[in-house]
């Protein structure tokens, strides 16, 4: 085989001059593939400005209701302070008890149990 018919059959195997029509629609899959990238960081991005706007909005009612809270809190230590309970009792008409006695478990009496004496005083403040 003489160096001429190799050339023509090498020259056979490679396509004869630069086809534009066959890179199109590589450019075109190229630009759309990356088109829809950008798109889907778009809305990537919107959903998470959208989620750290409610984010913020629920620590923002976390922070509310924890004040809230702690503010009830307070209000029932101040009712089941011992003063505010005397208070209230007397003002319900109850009068300190007096000696208590204890029941032990087969039932006799530990202690001498006394009546509650005394008169419900109206303390005003």
């Amino acid at each position: 085989m003489s160096a001429q018919q190799r050339l023509s059959r090498l020259a056979r195997l490679v396509p004869a001059g630069a086809s534009t029509a066959a890179r199109a629609p590589f450019v075109m899959l190229v630009v759309l593939i990356l088109g829809a990238g950008l798109l889907g960081l778009l809305l990537l991005n919107a959903s998470v400005n959208q989620g750290s706007f409610r984010l913020s909005k629920l620590e923002k009612q976390t922070d509310e209701l924890t004040d809230e809270q702690q503010a009830l809190q307070q209000e029932v230590d101040a009712y089941s302070a011992p003063g505010a309970l005397e208070k209230r009792a007397r003002g319900l008409g109850l009068v300190p008890g007096g000696t208590p006695a204890f029941l032990d478990h087969d039932g006799t009496v530990r202690g001498s149990p006394q009546p509650a004496t005394g008169h419900p005083r109206q303390e005003e403040r």
